[in-house]
Protein backbone atom coordinates (compact mmCIF):
# COMPACT_ATOMS: atom_id res chain seq x y z
CA UNK A 1 0.00 0.00 0.00
CA UNK A 2 1.14 3.47 -0.87
CA UNK A 3 0.27 6.06 1.84
CA UNK A 4 0.67 9.79 0.74
CA UNK A 5 1.28 12.12 4.33
CA UNK A 6 0.23 15.76 4.22
CA UNK A 7 0.73 18.11 6.91
CA UNK A 8 -0.78 21.07 5.22
CA UNK A 9 -0.27 24.83 5.28
CA UNK A 10 -1.12 28.32 3.80
CA UNK A 11 2.43 29.17 3.58
CA UNK A 12 4.38 25.78 3.88
CA UNK A 13 2.69 22.15 2.73
CA UNK A 14 4.78 19.49 3.98
CA UNK A 15 3.82 16.20 2.22
CA UNK A 16 5.48 12.39 2.10
CA UNK A 17 4.70 9.04 0.19
CA UNK A 18 5.74 5.79 2.10
CA UNK A 19 5.01 2.50 0.88
CA UNK A 20 3.57 0.21 3.33
CA UNK A 21 4.95 -3.83 2.84
CA UNK A 22 3.45 -5.47 6.23
CA UNK A 23 5.37 -4.14 8.97
CA UNK A 24 7.77 -2.24 6.80
CA UNK A 25 7.61 0.81 5.80
CA UNK A 26 10.16 2.32 2.77
CA UNK A 27 10.41 6.13 1.93
CA UNK A 28 9.12 6.99 -1.94
CA UNK A 29 9.19 10.40 -1.81
CA UNK A 30 9.19 13.79 0.12
CA UNK A 31 9.22 17.49 -0.37
CA UNK A 32 7.89 20.95 1.33
CA UNK A 33 5.25 23.41 -1.55
CA UNK A 34 6.52 26.01 -0.38
CA UNK A 35 3.99 28.97 -1.21
CA UNK A 36 4.74 32.69 -2.09
CA UNK A 37 3.34 34.67 1.18
CA UNK A 38 2.25 37.76 -1.07
CA UNK A 39 0.41 35.63 -3.39
CA UNK A 40 -3.22 36.45 -2.56
CA UNK A 41 -4.89 33.11 -0.09
CA UNK A 42 -6.70 32.21 -2.47
CA UNK A 43 -3.76 31.33 -5.58
CA UNK A 44 -1.65 29.72 -2.92
CA UNK A 45 -5.23 27.40 -2.18
CA UNK A 46 -5.42 26.84 -6.06
CA UNK A 47 -1.64 26.13 -5.68
CA UNK A 48 -1.25 23.57 -3.32
CA UNK A 49 -4.61 21.41 -5.12
CA UNK A 50 -2.25 21.73 -8.50
CA UNK A 51 0.94 20.81 -7.29
CA UNK A 52 -0.45 17.76 -4.81
CA UNK A 53 -2.14 16.37 -8.20
CA UNK A 54 0.82 16.35 -9.77
CA UNK A 55 2.56 14.49 -6.57
CA UNK A 56 -0.80 12.32 -6.60
CA UNK A 57 -0.09 11.55 -10.28
CA UNK A 58 3.43 10.87 -10.10
CA UNK A 59 3.08 8.60 -6.60
CA UNK A 60 -0.31 7.19 -7.30
CA UNK A 61 -1.44 6.27 -3.52
CA UNK A 62 -3.83 4.05 -2.30
CA UNK A 63 -4.83 6.02 0.58
CA UNK A 64 -4.11 9.44 1.96
CA UNK A 65 -3.27 10.11 5.70
CA UNK A 66 -3.55 14.29 6.65
CA UNK A 67 -3.07 15.78 9.82
CA UNK A 68 -5.52 17.81 11.26
CA UNK A 69 -6.03 21.51 12.00
CA UNK A 70 -6.99 21.33 16.08
CA UNK A 71 -6.13 24.50 18.28
CA UNK A 72 -4.59 27.84 17.68
CA UNK A 73 -4.77 30.99 19.10
CA UNK A 74 -5.20 33.13 16.14
CA UNK A 75 -9.10 32.49 14.41
CA UNK A 76 -7.78 34.05 11.21
CA UNK A 77 -4.49 31.64 10.85
CA UNK A 78 -6.86 28.21 12.05
CA UNK A 79 -8.74 29.28 9.13
CA UNK A 80 -6.50 29.71 6.60
CA UNK A 81 -4.92 26.32 8.07
CA UNK A 82 -8.69 24.78 7.71
CA UNK A 83 -8.76 26.09 3.94
CA UNK A 84 -5.22 24.78 3.01
CA UNK A 85 -6.18 21.29 4.87
CA UNK A 86 -9.56 21.31 2.26
CA UNK A 87 -7.70 22.03 -0.75
CA UNK A 88 -5.42 18.82 -0.06
CA UNK A 89 -8.41 17.29 0.96
CA UNK A 90 -9.78 18.01 -2.02
CA UNK A 91 -7.23 17.28 -4.43
CA UNK A 92 -6.93 13.91 -2.75
CA UNK A 93 -11.07 12.97 -2.64
CA UNK A 94 -11.22 13.71 -6.44
CA UNK A 95 -9.06 11.12 -7.59
CA UNK A 96 -11.39 8.58 -5.47
CA UNK A 97 -8.27 7.91 -2.72
CA UNK A 98 -9.68 7.54 1.24
CA UNK A 99 -8.57 10.56 3.52
CA UNK A 100 -7.89 9.47 6.98
CA UNK A 101 -7.47 12.55 9.29
CA UNK A 102 -5.03 12.35 12.20
CA UNK A 103 -4.49 14.68 15.39
CA UNK A 104 -0.68 16.05 15.71
CA UNK A 105 -0.80 14.25 19.27
CA UNK A 106 -1.70 10.48 17.51
CA UNK A 107 0.93 11.45 14.74
CA UNK A 108 4.00 12.64 17.09
CA UNK A 109 2.74 9.26 19.58
CA UNK A 110 2.99 6.83 16.71
CA UNK A 111 6.29 7.82 15.52
CA UNK A 112 7.57 8.95 18.60
CA UNK A 113 5.80 7.36 21.86
CA UNK A 114 5.82 10.42 22.89
CA UNK A 115 2.42 12.80 22.16
CA UNK A 116 3.89 15.98 23.32
CA UNK A 117 6.80 15.15 21.53
CA UNK A 118 8.97 18.28 19.63
CA UNK A 119 9.15 18.90 15.89
CA UNK A 120 12.81 18.13 16.14
CA UNK A 121 11.88 14.37 17.79
CA UNK A 122 9.64 13.87 15.25
CA UNK A 123 12.25 14.90 12.72
CA UNK A 124 15.04 12.50 14.19
CA UNK A 125 12.44 9.69 14.48
CA UNK A 126 11.20 10.18 10.74
CA UNK A 127 15.08 10.41 9.72
CA UNK A 128 16.12 7.04 11.70
CA UNK A 129 12.99 4.49 10.87
CA UNK A 130 13.34 5.72 7.26
CA UNK A 131 16.82 5.72 7.09
CA UNK A 132 16.72 9.25 5.77
CA UNK A 133 20.64 10.77 5.33
CA UNK A 134 21.37 14.19 8.08
CA UNK A 135 22.12 15.80 5.02
CA UNK A 136 19.53 16.06 3.21
CA UNK A 137 17.94 19.84 2.88
CA UNK A 138 14.78 18.82 1.47
CA UNK A 139 13.71 17.23 5.13
CA UNK A 140 12.23 20.06 7.01
CA UNK A 141 10.27 20.37 10.16
CA UNK A 142 6.73 20.38 7.17
CA UNK A 143 8.32 16.93 5.40
CA UNK A 144 9.15 15.29 8.85
CA UNK A 145 5.36 15.71 10.05
CA UNK A 146 4.16 14.67 6.71
CA UNK A 147 6.02 11.75 6.18
CA UNK A 148 5.20 11.23 9.98
CA UNK A 149 1.68 11.36 9.30
CA UNK A 150 1.76 8.59 6.71
CA UNK A 151 3.68 6.23 9.28
CA UNK A 152 0.80 6.94 11.73
CA UNK A 153 -1.44 5.72 9.21
CA UNK A 154 1.04 2.38 8.20
CA UNK A 155 1.07 1.97 11.70
CA UNK A 156 -2.49 2.48 12.28
CA UNK A 157 -3.33 0.06 9.23
CA UNK A 158 -0.82 -2.97 10.89
CA UNK A 159 -3.26 -2.77 13.98
CA UNK A 160 -6.49 -3.24 11.57
CA UNK A 161 -7.76 0.43 13.53
CA UNK A 162 -8.85 3.34 11.29
CA UNK A 163 -9.76 7.05 12.88
CA UNK A 164 -12.43 9.19 10.24
CA UNK A 165 -11.72 8.08 6.85
CA UNK A 166 -13.44 9.27 3.78
CA UNK A 167 -13.69 7.37 0.46
CA UNK A 168 -15.21 10.52 -1.78
CA UNK A 169 -16.08 14.32 -1.17
CA UNK A 170 -19.86 13.91 -0.34
CA UNK A 171 -18.58 11.33 2.23
CA UNK A 172 -16.65 14.22 3.72
CA UNK A 173 -19.50 16.89 3.69
CA UNK A 174 -22.15 13.83 4.98
CA UNK A 175 -20.22 13.42 8.21
CA UNK A 176 -18.96 17.36 8.85
CA UNK A 177 -22.17 19.35 7.92
CA UNK A 178 -21.25 21.70 10.71
CA UNK A 179 -17.90 22.72 8.46
CA UNK A 180 -20.50 23.65 5.47
CA UNK A 181 -21.65 27.33 5.24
Amino acid sequence: MIILGIDPGSRHTGYGVVRHDGGQQHLVEYGVLHLDATDDHELRLKQIYDRLTKVIERCLPDECAIEMPVYGRNPQSMLKLGRAQAAAMLAVLNRQIPVTQYTPKEVKKSVTGNGNASKEQVWFMVRSILTITDDDPRLGLDASDALATALCHAHRQSRGGRTQTYKDWSAFLRENPDRIS
